[in-house]
């Protein structure tokens, strides 16, 4: 076994247990969500802490650090009870990368991007017409997780997936084409990779 550094995570702060967590969980799915807020307005924001956690029924989550303040998205998302990710690809990375700037609430980052807001089917929340797939999402749960001072520090939201829209040149049936589609994953600090580039297949033993 080659050497290896042990870290207790009660032993360090909230900086370096962030820089070994997103160093090592990688690559991470980018939850690009669209929201609309209670003036109207609509709001985009990408987030790495983000996955699909279950099929049956369909549900994705993501999880925004709250702080002294909750972020838009979370905030909207809570109080519309509707969001939407878009799905990070080749074209639309460098967008992507602008909506992450910090904008007041009254600017919306679609705007800001050059990007188009698309209307959903079946809620009230923007999807990002430039993206190769979207989900539309009902939250169905939300949690915050309490760090060791009794604070919240993380706000985890639910949404079931009401509505899956795919390009259909990433379509096989309905399996998605990976080298087609090319998604973006987050690695640390400002690194990403493109899911295409080295894509192998692995068969699942027969026990």
């Amino acid at each position: 076994m080659e050497p290896h550094t042990t870290f207790a995570t009660a032993d360090l702060d909230a900086t370096n247990c962030y820089k070994l967590l997103t160093g090592l969980v990688t690559p991470r799915p980018i939850g690009w969500i669209g929201t609309k807020g209670a003036d109207g307005i609509d709001n985009l924001a990408p987030y790495s802490f983000f996955n699909a956690i279950s099929a049956e029924p369909p549900t994705v989550l993501f999880s925004v650090g709250i702080g002294h303040h909750v972020k838009d998205s979370a905030a909207n998302a809570v109080a519309s009870g509707e969001f939407t990710v878009n799905i990070v690809t080749d074209e639309t990375v460098e967008a992507m990368n602008v909506t992450a700037g910090e904008h007041p609430p009254h600017i919306s980052e679609f705007d800001v991007a050059g990007l188009t807001p698309l209307p959903s089917t079946l809620i009230d929340a923007p999807r990002v017409a430039e993206a190769t797939a979207q989900l539309e999402c009902r939250v169905s749960d939300v949690h915050d997780i309490v760090s060791s001072n009794g604070e919240a520090s993380n706000r985890v939201i639910f949404g079931e997936v009401v509505a899956i829209h795919v390009a259909d040149r990433v379509l096989d049936g309905t399996r998605i084409r990976p080298d087609l589609l090319r998604s973006i994953g987050r690695m640390a600090g400002s690194g990403y990779t493109k899911t295409g580039d080295g894509l192998f297949q692995l068969e699942r033993p027969t026990v």
